[in-house]
């Protein structure tokens, strides 16, 4: 008998803003609201007043159209626009300008990889829609006592991305999302860093319960909780006896659970219909234009990197997980050793990076490729010990600075005249009678000791191997 756990059906409804345009979906106005006072991105059009007539962005249909190619969807020939009528206060006009039976694109799938396997996600549709405004609540959705409107997102090009419901677990919602992301951020349509890039609604059942749809999670992370909450909550009272109610939930991200928003609407609520200002949009044209922009994408870089850098696929997986990382790497790479470069980037820098919060455009900004290569350079010209050069690349996205000034500044550089080296080593025997008797009486352990008092007055930068030996020949000698 199968557990509760395998009977685990989860869909997804993913909501991509196409913020690298300039200007929103059906007007003139620019995407480039965050940060700025709310309602100063808006026109009539995406206010929805009287006598305004939307005029569709035909870059933004170009833009949908590369998504769709490269999430291996079937462009349709020509795709219309729908009202979808419902009343909230974030749709100014009372419809949204959605697609309904004419969508942009049919199918496609996209490959994840969970537990070592692949795992294909097929994607039902992808259509386009205009983004509604923002709500805003002081406290949570549930104890706010008002809420705020915000209309400058109000229009803004947006992705509705739909997967069939083949996903089973949290984990797997959380590898698809982040998959998707590195896809749309390759095609330079997309930029996850802002806030609303992308937006989740969640459907999902367990075997003898309703469907339930989570709306509007704002994070991966945010899917992976509410999802986990969600399958505890149904599994518990079906154990109860209860009957799980087919309903629209909202995730609760300050207390981290779902609480109810009303019964979950049919499509026959929304009476669709044609949007009757715009006309269809033949797509064969658009098609031939988006595939040419289609970059290299993550998979075929990955190979690549393997068949020209001779790396290791781990290294090459993890480099093309962000597409500034993959630029990086391939400009170091053009100047140092390639599987040098990748280790350091892949192993160091980027975990300098995960560390304090950082995506990797910080890298360009605060430790340019040049720097790397220049901090590899000296790491093989024994310039410097692997522990100076972490210690560089700290400083550099800490507090910034020329790379030399801080290899001087902090005494970085490597000793490497065996003279001075032995010097300090003698120094270092002299000092400690008591290790060098343990060392005469067979305790050989008593030299690691000795070697760590030379690495504590060099400061890390001599080679401890290269002492241990300096240090043998001056016990053996006395």
């Amino acid at each position: 008998m199968q557990t509760l756990e395998s009977q685990v059906v989860i869909g997804l409804e993913v909501h991509v803003q196409l913020n690298r345009l300039n200007t929103k979906l059906f007007c003139s106005c620019s995407t480039s609201y965050h940060g700025d006072e709310p309602n100063t991105h808006v026109c009539p059009v995406c206010l929805g007043l009287p006598g305004a007539m939307p005029v569709i962005n035909r870059e933004a249909v170009k833009a949908a159209i590369k998504v769709a190619l490269a999430l291996n969807a079937e462009v349709q020939p020509f795709t219309v626009f729908d009202r979808k009528n419902y009343f909230y206060p974030d749709l100014p006009k009372g419809f949204q300008i959605s697609q309904y039976d004419r969508p942009l694109a049919r199918g496609g799938y996209v490959t994840i990889e969970t537990d070592g396997k692949e795992k294909k996600i097929t994607l039902k549709r992808i259509h386009m829609e205009e983004d509604p405004g923002k709500l805003s609540y002081r406290g949570s959705i549930t104890t706010a006592r008002y809420s705020l409107i915000d209309y400058n997102r109000s229009g803004i090009p947006l992705l509705e991305i739909v997967t069939e419901p083949v996903i089973s677990s949290p984990k797997e919602a959380r590898e698809f999302l982040n998959k998707l992301r590195i896809i749309l951020e390759y095609l330079d349509v997309f930029d996850g860093s802002l806030e609303g890039a992308m937006r989740v609604d969640a459907n999902i059942s367990l075997s003898g319960g309703g469907r339930v749809e989570i709306k509007n999670i704002s994070s991966f992370k945010g899917v992976e909780r509410a999802l986990a909450y969600e399958i505890t909550r149904q599994k518990n009272l079906l154990r109860r006896g209860r009957i799980v109610e087919r309903e629209t939930r909202h995730f609760d991200e300050i207390n981290n659970i779902t609480v109810s928003l009303r019964t979950k609407e049919e499509e026959q609520d929304y009476r669709y219909f044609p949007e009757p200002d715009l006309a269809p949009i033949h797509t064969e044209e658009l098609i031939e234009a988006a595939r040419i922009e289609i970059p290299e994408m993550p998979e075929e870089k990955r190979d690549r990197f393997i068949r020209q850098y001779t790396l290791s696929f781990e290294k090459a997986k993890i480099l093309v997980l962000d597409p500034r990382m993959a630029d990086y790497f391939e400009e170091v790479a053009d100047k140092v050793e390639p599987k040098r470069a990748a280790s350091w980037i892949v192993d160091v820098l980027r975990g300098e990076l995960n560390y304090r919060g950082w995506d990797f455009r910080f890298a360009y900004e605060c430790f340019s490729p040049g720097d790397m290569v220049k901090v590899l350079d000296y790491l093989l010209e024994d310039k410097i010990t692997e522990k100076g050069a972490v210690e560089i690349i700290r400083t550099k996205l800490d507090e910034g600075g020329d790379v030399d000034r801080i290899i001087q500044e902090k005494g970085l550089s490597a000793i490497s005249e065996e003279d001075k080296i032995r010097q300090i080593c003698q120094e270092v025997v002299n000092k400690n009678p008591k290790a060098v008797e343990d060392y005469k009486n067979g305790k050989k352990a008593a030299i690691n000791y000795l070697v760590g008092q030379v690495m504590k007055e060099t400061r890390g930068r001599a080679d401890p191997a290269e002492c241990a030996e300096i240090i043998r020949e001056i016990l053996e000698r006395n």
